[in-house]
């Protein structure tokens, strides 16, 4: 008998993509089989996109975010990518943006996304954006998350409450969550879609509702400014060597986002 083919992934990358590495190896250890492909290459073929489980966009500084954060990467897929974007988010497909890849997602139109898998034919207006921090600088330090109880998202499902160890490191300068107005921010909240909120009292960039992370709603699309794909070990944690061995047991959270994801997918597929 012969064992079932593990789920597969792409992992889009450009000039300026700095965390591919990363995304690649989370999918890698939560048992995925990953391809890293440059975007100039998906643009020219769209419907390699069918051959893949997951998809994801890495952080960094595409094309220097020269005109803006995500802002080439994001029309070049909005312009060229949507259709075949849109016709995997209506088979469920699962995606993640993180950190210039979430700014990627909302450019695009994929996030927030709509209601019951209706999606328009045409990329629609961005409802939500990442601005610039409120304190104008770059951070890049450790978070403390929190996970609402009512989220749909597939990919943080399960995650520790342990405030010790529910931490994310963050690096940008434009991640600060902002919404067109609070219609859309009460229908982000009301519909389950906040799937990471920065500790109450650790907001670091001025984000509406405190918002780190958001997903469609089928929970299938995530996007969020931390870095999961820095924390695959218990050794990333800032101070591994002072928790506590029963802590550092199972998966830690970075990991975790990625095995959720990848088991959503062989739960379906079974």
């Amino acid at each position: 008998m012969t064992s079932p083919q593990p789920p597969t992934a792409i992992v889009i990358r450009s000039a300026g993509i700095n965390c591919d590495a990363e995304m690649v190896r989370g999918f890698e250890l939560a048992g995925a089989r990953v391809d890293l492909v440059h975007l100039d290459r998906v643009m020219s073929e769209p419907g390699m996109l069918k051959k893949y489980d997951l998809i994801g966009f890495p952080g960094g500084f595409s094309y220097g975010d020269d005109i803006g954060a995500g802002r080439v990467f994001g029309t070049r897929v909005r312009e060229h990518l949507y259709g075949a974007l849109r016709d995997a988010a209506e088979r469920g497909t699962p995606m993640i943006g993180i950190c210039n890849g979430f700014q990627v997602l909302v450019q695009t139109g994929l996030l927030p996304g709509f209601a019951h898998g209706v999606w328009p034919t045409e990329p629609p207006e961005s409802t939500v954006a990442l601005a610039e921090n409120a304190g104008a600088r770059f951070i890049d330090r450790w978070v403390r998350m929190e996970v609402p109880a009512e989220t749909r998202c597939i990919w943080t499902r399960g995650l520790t409450d342990d405030a010790e160890l529910m931490t994310l490191p963050i690096a940008h300068g434009e991640g600060r969550f902002v919404v067109d107005s609070e219609r859309t921010l009460a229908s982000i909240e009301r519909n389950g879609q906040v799937a990471l909120r920065y500790a109450g009292d650790d907001n670091p960039n001025g984000s509406a509702g405190n918002i780190a992370g958001i997903c469609d709603p089928s929970g299938r699309i995530f996007g969020l400014m931390p870095h999961p794909d820095r924390y695959l070990s218990w050794f990333n944690h800032p101070y591994w060597t002072r928790l506590a061995p029963e802590q550092r047991t199972g998966d830690p959270p970075g990991l975790r986002i990625f095995r959720n994801a990848v088991e959503a997918v062989r739960t379906v597929s079974a």
